[in-house]
């Protein structure tokens, strides 16, 4: 299985042999590493940077954070021991990842739990269709050119 990814603007690539454990992690760092509720992170067997250098800040004595420099995607979670996942929304076919396990925390927001309950819209509702149409995307394309 091939894996591949990489940020918004498609300074950053990588590419994988496959896809190991995936997690959330609901902790604080996390959220504030992301801008969201968790941290949704992937292994990857054969990890090779294949465009661009990610920048990365040492977010505590434990793990450093890669993101892209140029768009400021957030790209991997990197543990000093050598364990390196990657933000499973950069993959180019996130649909493949399925997740394992949830890294529980006191920082875990207390309406995630009821998420799954709330109303979805429809994208073929007609205010929906017509604002999605409206949308001219500028971001690299899930896939190498």
């Amino acid at each position: 299985m091939s894996v591949t990814g990489g940020c918004q603007c498609g300074a950053v690539r990588f590419s994988a042999s496959g896809l190991g454990e995936a997690s959330i992690c609901h902790c604080r760092m996390c959220q504030k590493a992301t801008g969201g509720l968790f941290g949704p992170y992937v292994a990857l067997d054969g990890l090779t940077w294949t465009r661009g250098e990610r920048k990365r800040f040492q977010s505590s004595n434990k793990v450093w954070r890669g993101f892209c420099a140029a768009c400021g995607t957030p790209l991997t979670w990197e543990h000093v021991g050598g364990l390196t996942s990657v933000m499973v929304g950069v993959l180019d076919d996130p649909t493949a990842v399925r997740f394992s396990e949830q890294l529980d925390s006191p920082s875990k927001l207390p309406g995630f739990d009821a998420l799954a309950d709330l109303p979805a819209h429809d994208p073929t509702e007609p205010r929906a269709a017509a604002h999605l149409a409206s949308i001219v995307g500028l971001q690299h394309p899930d896939h190498d050119t």
